[in-house]
């Protein structure tokens, strides 16, 4: 049976300009390979690096109708990127990932095919279940991680075995009501939306998925967003 859905790819972009190009040929390696109707939406936040110029040398490479682009003038957060990128989205369902290669698409067939399976409302990547798993990582960060995604787990149920992984598709009405529900910034926004979709009562389905630290740039995990982390987690257990 033919896919006759509409896929949209939201791709928040800061700084990416080396990963910018690898990561659309992938997506676009994948989604024609499984002939599935896509878009990629790509949405910079006013990178000082140059990334909007080689988005626009992306679009001119695999056209207008594969590659949009929705700047914005500066850094606004993730939460309102995706809004953003949802008013302009012509897929039905929609598909977040990180733009750093920390996220291989060649996953997302995989999603595409377990949601189908079910009727899922969300499928999520998750590190933490089956095969799945994390490279590039010290002991440290693997650890902070873990116990990151336990405590969260102890404190949440969520039913989710990856709560702050951000590598996921959604149905695109339910996207936007869980982005329009959530009030939590950074890092915990990620953990907040899978905490709503528990409340809302949206059926989860998961994919183990590896995910690979940044090939370039600077991961974006210290120790002020630990901090962030935590609090956001507290604050979620006292209002859900």
């Amino acid at each position: 049976m033919a896919n006759t859905n509409k896929y949209t790819v939201l791709l928040p972009t800061y700084e990416e300009r080396k990963n910018l190009p690898l990561i659309v040929w992938l997506l676009v390696k994948y989604f024609t390979e499984s002939d599935i109707d896509y878009e990629i939406i790509i949405i910079d936040d006013g990178s000082p690096d140059g990334t909007l110029d080689v988005a626009k040398e992306l679009q001119r490479l695999y056209g207008e109708n594969r590659i949009v682009l929705r700047p914005r003038e500066k850094k606004l957060g993730l939460g309102t990127a995706y809004m953003h990128g949802i008013k302009h989205a012509k897929g039905n369902f929609i598909i977040i990932m990180d733009a750093d290669l920390s996220h291989h698409p060649k996953f997302i067939p995989q999603m595409i095919a377990k949601q189908a399976e079910k009727d899922y409302d969300i499928v999520t990547g998750t590190r933490y279940a089956g095969n799945g798993g994390v490279y590039g990582w010290d002991l440290k960060r693997k650890i902070v991680s873990r116990g990151a995604n336990f405590l969260a787990q102890v404190l949440l149920r969520p039913g989710v075995s990856d709560l702050t992984g951000s590598f996921r598709l959604y149905r695109k009405p339910v996207l936007e009501k869980l982005i329009s529900s959530c009030v939590s910034k950074g890092y915990v926004f990620q953990m907040e939306m899978m905490v709503r979709a528990r409340q809302f009562g949206h059926s989860i389905g998961e994919v183990p998925i590896t995910f690979v630290d940044r090939v370039y740039g600077e991961s974006k995990l210290g120790g002020s967003e630990i901090i962030s982390y935590t609090k956001g987690l507290l604050y979620l257990f006292s209002t859900t």
